[in-house]
């Protein structure tokens, strides 16, 4: 039946491909009538296609006459003229998808035309890359086509000044890197004047190369703005000397596929023992815990020269997928500091979050969004389920030649890399160049090791050698050069054969370890054979990989008994390159299952930024704002109310001492006694403070034309929210932290987030109200005891 069905409607992939294979007919159709034109004329192309949106006609309509420009003048501009399978990826990006393209394909000039298209709008459009340098080099590069066409074109990277990046958005088309784009809408919902924004106008639309590496692989790790605070540096190194006695299953249990850590009732007696509490999980010893429990993940799920360096006495992080320091990145709530301890350094002041979102939640806000990757296939489902985005894969330009070999599977680490020295220094003799692919810096310098035992020259690319990056990777296709590398995604630079390297089987490819998921894989093979090169790619693996004990440890322990090998450790039975496949698809799954678990806590805390931030930002256009001050002090006086006098007490059970005391705070105008006898009922109770709340509210409108109040009111509005929405985030930091001790309790930990962070949103609301409420008090009273001016007159 689905064949039946697919065979009416045609596959989803073929129906796409012969839709754009018709749009390239028309395109090419318009070449000749276009090499006709002049520059000016040319260029002039650009005003027209302007003049006709604003007539009414769409992108759509436009499109072939758009792509058919941007190829005339990329041949004039740049010299290269778009092949015929490129204006397929841009079409495809044009359609809001994600077009999957082998490495050395050309996706950067394929940008070029549906950003160009989409420009025509004039709502700006965002190139988004994975890193500065190809930020840079994309915009240096189509920037001059684009210019070349009329249009301005940006560059958004950190450490510009808000006049620069207000440029930058300002331009048709801008260029820049993802976290910086997230940052700036985080930093211009903490301004306190519109002239302080970025002014990243509404979203509109966003191509984003690399998509994977964004949208999938940065995607763990939530952008977080963070203000620095003071911290304890001795509770640091006493917890991390602590940490060093804790023993893995007697005090603590490390789960490896959830990368988390939790405490046994054996670890917490130690804990409390050591500094002399009773109950560890009481409300007055949380920032104890909160201490110890990220020096036990500093010193168990953090390890040096893998997730981070020591560069100048000062902890860096680095990026798993890319192998790339992140600088000016750290760890929040502490644990950046955990680690500064368990190495020996100086504690840094600590981050505390002021503001922070997921990378998913951020792409959420553009109405379109498209990207270009080279393996976005195995993601598919993820990529359709979040963004509603489809995976087309594009055809090469010219047939693959490259060879994907099957994986040398050994016993042990040691086997493996003896067999890889051996497999290089073959490979080195015969002077076909090698590139060496690891997972982490660690693994990069061991390899090496085996290679200097068999004097093999060698290069290496990792975090300690990224400045020299271009340079490595344009030489890894020479004769005779062998390449250790750290992650191969997003690199931005092909590598090139050398003369007669080609002759000697192309680039040989030489993997060391499965990652945790088939993508990077794919993307360090495709590394090889670029533009139909000749080319070769193996993987030399070992059942003691990192990736095998955390997933699979046990089934491993009961199933390698069983498998036979050769004297050097070759595994030769086939269930063995199933079962790593298996644990890969396993690793992949917990990966997807973790972003998915931070993404539905960030849809929690997401509804919750949007309420806040756009309360913020209307008070903040908004150059009359007290009516929104005035508003919460009835709010504030109504909840007030409600706390002394609760609907399920009887008026006898009443605080109305309590009641007049809080009131004669909130609204100090005239002063409020209500009796019992005047509270029968509590509408009686609800009437007479409403009352009250009303001629104080009037009173303040008298004085509505002051500026000078209405701007001291958006001060006092504006920090009240942001200090709340500080603690806010805090509280929200901890609930999250501690709904996993609770799962004991055998309820879904997200529906716990959900209904205890409504009733913290709830209670931090109410706070806002009654702050306003009372700190409005300050600029008003020169009206409301003017006898204290006289007085001191």
């Amino acid at each position: 039946m689905l064949n039946f069905v697919k065979k009416v409607i045609g596959d989803e992939q073929e129906r796409r491909l012969k839709k754009y294979e018709k749009l390239v007919e028309a395109v090419n159709q318009l070449e000749p009538e276009l090499e006709k034109l002049s520059d000016e004329e040319l260029k002039q192309k650009t005003e027209t296609f302007k003049e006709r949106v604003e007539e009414g006609e769409t992108v759509s309509d436009l499109r072939v006459e758009g792509f058919a420009v941007v190829r005339e003048a990329a041949k004039r501009v740049l010299g290269q003229r778009h092949y015929d399978v490129q204006l397929m990826g841009g079409f495809t990006l044009l359609d809001n998808d994600i077009a999957e393209m082998a490495t050395g394909e050309g996706k950067t000039l394929v940008a070029s035309l549906p950003s160009y298209v989409k420009a025509l709008e004039g709502k700006g459009v965002h190139v988004i890359t994975v890193n500065e340098y190809l930020a840079r080099r994309d915009r240096e590069m189509i920037g001059q086509l684009h210019e070349f066409l009329g249009l301005e074109v940006g560059l958004n990277i950190n450490g510009l000044s808000p006049v620069e990046k207000q440029a930058a958005y300002a331009a048709d088309i801008t260029y820049g890197v993802g976290a910086e784009f997230g940052f700036d809408y985080l930093r211009d919902n903490m301004v306190f004047a519109v002239h302080q924004r970025v002014r990243q106008r509404p979203y509109h639309y966003a191509i984003i190369d690399e998509i994977d590496s964004i949208l999938i692989d940065e995607a763990k790790t939530p952008l977080i703005i963070a203000g620095k605070t003071s911290v304890r540096p001795n509770l640091y190194h006493i917890c991390a000397r602590l940490s060093k006695s804790f023993t893995e299953e007697k005090d603590y249990i490390y789960d490896r596929e959830a990368r988390s850590v939790t405490f046994t009732d054996t670890g917490i007696t130690k804990v409390e023992r050591a500094f002399g509490v009773d109950n560890l999980y009481d409300l007055e010893h949380q920032t104890l815990y909160h201490y110890v429990i990220q020096a036990l993940r500093a010193r168990v799920m953090f390890h040096r020269d893998v997730e981070y360096i020591i560069d100048d006495s000062e902890v860096k992080l680095v990026d798993m997928f890319t192998g790339r320091v992140m600088e000016g990145r750290t760890l929040s709530d502490g644990l950046h500091q955990a680690i500064e301890a368990k190495e020996g350094l100086e504690i840094t002041e600590e981050n505390k979050t002021q503001a922070s979102v997921t990378i998913q939640n951020y792409f959420r806000l553009y109405p379109s969004i498209s990207g270009m990757t080279g393996t976005a296939k195995t993601e598919k489902q993820e990529f359709q389920q979040l963004y509603g985005m489809a995976v087309i894969d594009i055809p090469s330009n010219k047939p693959r030649q490259r060879e994907d070999l099957e994986d040398s599977i050994y016993f042990t680490v040691e086997q493996k890399y003896q067999a890889v020295g051996r497999k290089v220094r073959e490979l080195y003799d015969r002077q076909q160049p090698v590139l060496v692919g690891t997972t982490s810096i660690i693994q990069s310098e061991t390899i090496a090791s085996y290679l200097d035992e068999k004097e093999i020259p060698y290069e290496i690319l990792n975090a300690k050698s990224v400045d020299q990056e271009v340079k490595l990777i344009s030489l890894a296709g020479q004769k005779g050069q062998v390449t250790i590398a750290t992650n191969m995604a997003g690199r931005g630079t092909d590598i090139m054969l050398g003369e007669g390297a080609a002759e000697l089987g192309g680039l040989y490819v030489l993997g060391t370890e499965k990652h945790e998921s088939r993508r990077i894989d794919n993307q360090l093979r495709g590394r090889s054979g670029r533009q139909g090169d000749p080319g070769t790619t193996k993987f030399f693996i070992s059942i003691e990989d990192d990736m095998m004990k955390r997933f699979a440890r046990e089934e491993l322990e009961q199933w390698q008994a069983s498998l036979t090998a050769d004297p050097d450790g070759l595994i030769h039975d086939k269930e063995a390159a199933q079962f790593i496949e298996k644990v890969q698809r396993m690793c992949e799954d917990a990966n997807y299952a973790q972003r998915e678990y931070t993404l539905k806590l960030d849809d929690v805390i997401n509804e919750q930024r949007d309420v806040i931030y756009k309360l913020r930002n209307n008070i903040m256009e908004d150059r009359r704002p007290l009516p929104y001050a005035l508003e919460m002090i009835r709010k504030a006086s109504q909840s007030v109310t409600e706390t002394y006098c609760p609907d399920f007490q009887l008026p006898e059970e009443w605080d109305l001492e309590g009641l007049n005391s809080r009131l004669n705070h909130l609204l100090p105008y005239e002063r409020i006694d209500i009796r019992p006898e005047d509270a029968e009922s509590a509408q009686d109770v609800h009437d007479m403070v409403s009352e009250a709340c009303e001629k104080y509210i009037a009173f303040i409108e008298t004085h509505a034309s002051n500026l000078r109040l209405q701007q001291e009111a958006k001060q006092v509005l504006l920090m009240t929210i942001d200090i709340r929405w500080l603690g806010h985030l805090d509280d929200m930091a901890r609930l999250k932290e501690g709904i996993g001790l609770r799962s004991y309790q055998q309820e879904d930990p997200l529906r716990i987030y959900l209904r205890e962070g409504y009733e913290i949103f709830q209670k931090t609301f109410d706070m806002i109200q009654r702050d306003v409420a009372m700190n409005i008090q300050r600029p008003l009273r020169p009206m409301l005891h003017p006898e204290e001016k006289t007085n001191k007159a």
